[in-house]
């Protein structure tokens, strides 16, 4: 693909559309590559990070796929699938070594104020749980970037790492636990709300909050792409020009999407999942927990309704959430509108999507099951993980909405895939980040993926290769199977963040 020819206009090189995780690893990258780059940044709220990326919606746990269940299937002969954990374990090393970068060069000074270390735990119980969790752990072990994982059935060690977890729970019931004490708690709303405030400040670099994207079209006179933007507190509209756009707007990035009318778009379509938090109010609770804990999910769940005992660090204070709770709306987006999935519904996409909704019936019935669940069966939900809650030391917290992407498939004619995808056109111009989980915490490796497709001559020149491997030591190579520069990187990631280095690793049956 030929390098993009810059069109003879007033407006930005680039146009980010949304303020979250995504648009502020995209533009920083950019910028540090080549500091002339011109931005504008467009957000439909008055702050930045306050959809998914925002420590009280959904991102915050650091996935790093060390307590992550879903990450890790196990295949029809019993045996467990560790490469998606292998290849997102990799993907927050790259996050880390990033963040590592700007926290050197002055652009990050308060690192301890979104990233901190605590252990990341997976727990299960009953002997067929604890019989995967340990096929889990070694086939986990197999891999350098999951040394120090200790795996125990050990009641006392288990009582030790999470007492809220085991106390009072039935001593006949077989249970077992990982516990990685490398794992990190990460605020994405403190760290995107940060690297904002830098961008803005840089020459070339306009943020612009309370403004809508209401259509968008490629521009045939000036080449690149023309956007329709409302100022919501007025009405008033105006047209921009920019060569390259991205659309990193969350769940609403499919309709903008679908407006683009690139051949890449088409077959796409979006199935929102809501969420909710039982948010612990009892002070002296949320001091005994010091972990995130995530068990197996329902059959039928979505990834991100992998229910979890979560301690996280919001606006420095210790907190303690449980859930979420899966449910269904038909925004795309937490302040949306019930009219985003209608509007969603094309004659591109209806045969997938249908497709998708018959190939995942018991996802269905999960969701029914979620919306329909009372305090009591939340309660009871929560009591799996806390045997001694009580409903009157929580309160019920609205997460953030996710939308899952839906796509066509020779074989199947629509599958719903769980994950992150990012859908640009042929020439580069344009490109969309799809999907939800693992998400924030991958950021940086799916932005490094966006590079190379859009942007794929500047990649092979000699600035940027030197930047990007400034930036991302490890850039251009499989850190998985490079221990000695894996270690090596690990070790200062750890220096700069603040973070703890690797433990010994040891075994309890």
């Amino acid at each position: 693909m030929a390098k993009r020819k810059k069109t003879d206009k007033k407006g930005p090189d680039v146009l980010l559309i949304g303020a979250g995780i995504m648009s502020a690893t995209l533009g920083v990258m950019l910028k540090e590559i080549d500091p002339t780059i011109t931005i504008a940044i467009y957000e439909r709220l008055d702050i930045a990070a306050a959809e998914s990326s925002d420590a009280w919606n959904n991102a915050g746990t650091g996935h790093s796929a060390f307590c992550e269940l879903n990450y890790t299937p196990q295949k029809a002969d019993g045996s467990v699938d560790a490469s998606k954990a292998i290849k997102i374990a990799e993907s927050f090393e790259q996050s880390k070594q990033f963040w590592s970068y700007l926290v050197e060069k002055g652009f990050l000074h308060d690192a301890p104020d979104f990233i901190r270390s605590i252990p990341h735990m997976s727990f299960v119980w009953g002997a067929e749980n604890v019989e995967y969790l340990h096929k889990r752990y070694d086939a986990l072990q197999q891999n350098y970037l999951f040394h120090g994982m200790q795996y125990s059935e050990d009641t006392a060690q288990l009582t030790e790492w999470m007492p809220l977890v085991m106390t009072d729970r039935d001593p006949n019931q077989p249970v077992a636990a990982t516990r990685m004490e490398i794992g990190t708690d990460v605020n994405f709303g403190a760290l995107t709300r940060a690297m904002f405030r830098k961008l803005q400040a840089m020459e070339g670099v306009e943020l612009n909050f309370g403004y809508d994207v209401r259509d968008l079209w490629r521009s045939k006179s000036l080449g690149g792409w023309k956007l329709r933007v409302e100022k919501l507190s007025t009405g008033a509209e105006k047209e921009i020009q920019a060569d390259f756009v991205f659309i990193g707007a969350g769940g609403g990035s499919l309709r903008l999407l679908e407006k683009s009318d690139i051949p890449e778009s088409r077959g796409y379509g979006g199935f929102p999942v809501s969420g909710q938090w039982l948010r612990c109010t009892n002070r002296a609770i949320v001091a005994q927990h010091h972990a995130k804990v995530y068990g197996k999910a329902s059959v039928g769940a979505p990834p991100m309704s992998v229910p979890h005992l979560d301690t996280r660090m919001i606006d420095g204070r210790q907190e303690l959430l449980f859930g979420p709770y899966a449910g269904f709306s038909t925004k795309f987006l937490k302040s949306g509108s019930y009219m985003d999935l209608p509007k969603s519904i094309q004659l591109s996409n209806m045969a997938p999507m249908l497709m998708a909704g018959l190939h995942n019936v018991p996802l269905t019935r999960y969701l029914i099951q979620q919306v329909m669940q009372s305090p009591e069966d939340r309660l009871a939900a929560l009591r799996e993980y806390f045997p001694d809650a009580q409903m009157d030391d929580w309160e019920l917290e609205v997460a953030g909405q996710r939308v899952q992407v839906i796509k066509k498939d020779e074989d199947e004619g629509g599958v719903l895939e769980f994950g992150t995808e990012v859908v640009s056109a042929a020439d580069g111009s344009i490109a969309a980040l799809l999907g939800a989980s693992p998400g924030a915490s991958t950021a940086v490796s799916i932005m490094l993926d966006l590079l190379s497709r859009c942007f794929p001559e500047e990649v092979k020149t000699e600035q940027w290769q030197a930047k990007l491997n400034e930036m991302i030591p490890s850039y251009g190579q499989v850190l998985a199977n490079n221990p000695e520069l894996g270690q090596s990187i690990r070790q200062h990631t750890s220096n700069v963040l603040g973070l703890i280095n690797e433990p010994t690793p040891e075994v309890t049956r």
